[in-house]
């Protein structure tokens, strides 16, 4: 694919790569008309070429489509402006692939679905498309999201573009690929237990699980409790809340639409704060880069005039909480169940031994545990997971059963935000020896999602964060 001389121009101008604006700024020189969205739309469509027999980052690339819809969305703008709210107009993203986009396959991850292609949008869909996104296909996840890695057997595991040795997480393990390899500016996510926060943490990306109920679930139907979130991995705060904002503003029926902005409630101060500060798991160890990691974001909270003192993090292990996982697999209607993966097998056989009302209250049990543990406090800061990006594959042999709790390690500070419903972010604080990724956890009460957006913001101006990239990235 022919490079454009406008986007070449853009590209190669000194202090002007694409690669260091931000998704709200790209669509800001589209307003501007310093670059066309067909233009954009190309970059990216390039990068996904060159990176993608690395990354595989992507379930499915249409680029055709991508290009054509960049086209009239110039053309309309030549003729009509940008409208004010559209934030992100031109800008490419693509969508997880557990949501329904409409023309696209909807494989979930898995083969069982290698076939269906989606007759509709779902709610978080035509929330992206009205926003002016332009959307290059749908992005990687682990089989029927189950996995905190993305190793379906429909492609190549993903990769993390800080080492390909390793993980990118999961499942939302394609988004943060393809944001930290640079082959989107912005990516749509999704979080059932740490599904947005441990990508963001294992690729240095910002990202947040919102509050229960204010934004609107396409997954309802199934997602009794609503422990899922929809959101986006991003390289700064300000996109991930406008992110956040378009897709609050899904809902036709006025339904399950955030009070205020997300972006606006990120610029306010947050005033002192009772910050609480967990640096080890319910069970097992952190690792020390991500301890210390944890401190120095404890201790630049304090520097910012909050007070700040240690705690213990909420004591509940797996099994406690793992028959409403198991429970949550059932909601796939799969005709034949051999086509999918050991450890997915194994869930859905679990997850029918328990019926409805026993799962609601373990549910309910735990809630109520977790709150309670969470007490009076502002926030409370943890790392974001105890151990560095595991090795792609790390337990591909392992029994089923066994996988899957050496896995669900990795979600030891992220589940319980989950089963509460209260906002957490990851923000990206620092690199390894190694030289992989640290991400520190920032959880507040519920409904408190600009607190959150607000702190990280401070964060964000005192450890500043996009100076570091991928080797990718920088490719």
């Amino acid at each position: 694919m022919p490079t454009s001389p406008a986007a070449a121009r853009v590209k190669s101008a000194p202090g002007n790569d694409l690669l260091g604006y931000s998704a709200l700024e790209q669509a800001g020189l589209i307003r501007r008309g310093e670059i066309s969205s067909a233009e954009l739309t190309e970059f990216y469509a390039q990068r996904i070429e060159a990176l993608e027999p690395q990354v595989s980052a992507f379930a499915h690339v249409d680029l055709d489509y991508a290009l054509d819809h960049a086209r009239r969305l110039d053309e309309a703008r030549a003729k009509s402006g940008v409208p004010e709210e559209l934030l992100f107009y031109g800008v490419p993203t693509a969508i997880k692939d557990v949501n329904l986009v409409k023309g696209l396959p909807a494989r979930f991850g898995s083969a069982a679905f290698k076939n269906f292609i989606s007759p509709m949008d779902d709610v978080t869909a035509a929330a992206i498309r009205r926003a002016g996104f332009v959307l290059l296909g749908k992005t990687a996840t682990s089989e029927l999201g189950a996995m905190p890695v993305t190793e379906p057997a429909l492609h190549p595991p993903t990769r993390n573009p800080w080492n390909l040795g390793h993980t990118s997480g999961g499942s939302s393990g394609g988004p943060s690929a393809a944001a930290a390899a640079g082959e989107l500016p912005i990516a749509h996510g999704n979080d059932g237990a740490g599904s947005i926060r441990i990508p963001a943490a294992f690729c240095h990306l910002y990202g947040i699980k919102h509050s229960r109920g204010v934004v609107p679930n396409p997954f309802k139907a199934g997602d009794h409790f609503e422990v899922t979130a929809n959101g986006a991995l991003g390289h700064t705060v300000s996109d991930v809340a406008a992110f956040l904002d378009v897709l609050a503003a899904g809902s036709e029926d006025g339904t399950a639409v955030a009070p205020e902005s997300f972006l606006e409630r990120s610029l306010r101060k947050p005033g002192r704060l009772r910050v609480r500060v967990a640096l080890q798991p319910p069970s097992g160890t952190t690792d020390p880069d991500a301890a210390a990691a944890t401190l120095r974001v404890a201790k630049e909270l304090e520097r910012l005039g909050h007070h700040v003192e240690e705690g213990a993090i909420f004591q509940g292990g797996l099994d406690e909480y793992l028959p409403c996982y198991q429970r949550q697999m059932i909601q796939f209607p799969i005709g034949d169940e051999s086509v999918l993966q050991p450890i997915t097998r194994w869930l859905r056989r679990e997850g029918r031994r328990y019926s409805f009302g026993e799962i609601k209250d373990i549910h309910e049990r735990l809630q109520a545990r977790i709150l309670a543990w969470f007490g009076d406090a502002d926030l409370w800061v943890t790392p974001t997971v105890a151990v560095p990006p595991p090795k792609v594959e790390a337990w591909k042999d392992l029994p089923p059963e066994e996988g899957f709790r050496a896995a669900s390690e990795l979600g030891l500070f992220t589940a319980a935000f989950n089963i509460s419903g209260q906002p957490a972010a990851s923000i990206p604080a620092g690199i390894s020896p190694a030289g992989l990724p640290i991400g520190v956890q920032i959880a507040a009460p519920h409904g408190e999602d600009g607190r959150v957006l607000a702190v990280s913001r401070q964060l964000e101006e005192a450890l500043p964060w996009r100076q570091r990239h991928s080797p990718l990235l920088r490719h």
